[in-house]
């Protein structure tokens, strides 16, 4: 497995590029406005050329219709805290993996009604998941009911106990 450490820069530690990519962090995903582009891991890494400032995303699937709107709140953002010229670029490869979510955007998910992946596990042993569980009510007795949901990341599933259908952020 892939780790974020691994493929990304590490949060720059000061000057223009911390600066940058603070303001970037900020950028909330349009299509789960709870988090942010730090939460989720697309946010990966910001520094600074002779052209200016070149902020990289790597998209939660390489067709997310998301993309395009924030590659432009990022340069709207970062141009609006006076840095620039700014150019972000979308990395494809490696591909996003749920493992760059943070555990702060998995706690954002869940209270806001999307059923959360748990992180991978990276020490060879195979893990066994019992299920889905149900942000609303915290039963493991859910069922998928559709592989997608409100978007391509998420799937629909329905609670068996209480009844109710969310969404699951699809692990991979």
């Amino acid at each position: 497995m892939v780790t974020l450490e691994q493929v990304a820069r590490p949060r720059p530690s000061g000057g223009v590029e911390l600066s940058v990519w603070e303001v970037a962090a900020t950028v909330v995903d349009p299509e789960v406005p709870v988090l942010t582009i730090e939460d989720l891991g697309v946010l990966r890494s910001v520094y600074v050329t002779d052209e200016g400032i070149v902020v990289q995303i790597t998209p939660t699937y390489s067709g997310c219709p998301a993309v395009d709107a924030i590659r432009d709140d990022i340069a709207t953002a970062v141009t609006a805290a006076g840095h620039g010229p700014v150019r972000v670029e979308v990395v494809l490869a490696p591909a996003w993996t749920t493992d760059w979510m943070s555990e702060s955007g998995r706690t954002k998910l869940e209270a806001y009604g999307i059923a959360a992946p748990g992180p991978r596990r990276t020490d060879g042993v195979i893990s066994l998941d019992l299920g889905v569980r149900c942000p609303n009510c915290g039963s493991l007795h859910t069922r998928e009911s559709s592989h997608f949901g409100s978007t391509s990341c998420k799937a629909l599933y329905v609670c068996q106990r209480c009844q109710e259908p969310f969404d699951y952020f699809k692990a991979h």
